[in-house]
């Protein structure tokens, strides 16, 4: 026959791992769903930026809302700002494309 202080020990592993799992389980159900989709826009760019192009560099779609737009451009902005060691052309075509999904300009004349 089993000792009790042997089948004490057990049932109190046994109480602590289920603890584990289901705080372990919480955690999972509370994090955050990142949706399966490239986060950055690969390839070059275009001579005239078109609407299309311009939202991919911002990642969003070319009919989302203002606040969508300012909110994607001040992010990837950040990411690329000159001043934090980024490019200068980098920086030039984002703003670019803030303008033309905003509305400030119909095309982009640059030949860069």
């Amino acid at each position: 026959m089993t000792s009790p202080l042997v089948l004490g020990a057990s049932v109190a592993a046994a109480a602590m791992g289920g603890r584990y799992l289901i705080i372990a389980w919480q955690a999972f159900k509370t994090r955050p769903v990142v949706p399966p989709v490239r986060r950055f826009y690969y390839g070059g760019f275009e001579k005239v930026m078109s609407k299309r192009e311009a939202a991919l560099i911002l990642g969003v779609r070319e009919s989302s809302v203002m606040e969508k737009i300012k909110e994607a451009h001040r992010r990837v902005m950040m990411a690329n700002h000159p001043d934090a060691g980024g490019s200068h052309y980098l920086a030039s075509k984002i703003n670019e494309a803030k303008d033309i999904l905003t509305g400030k300009r119909k095309g982009s004349g640059s030949v860069f």
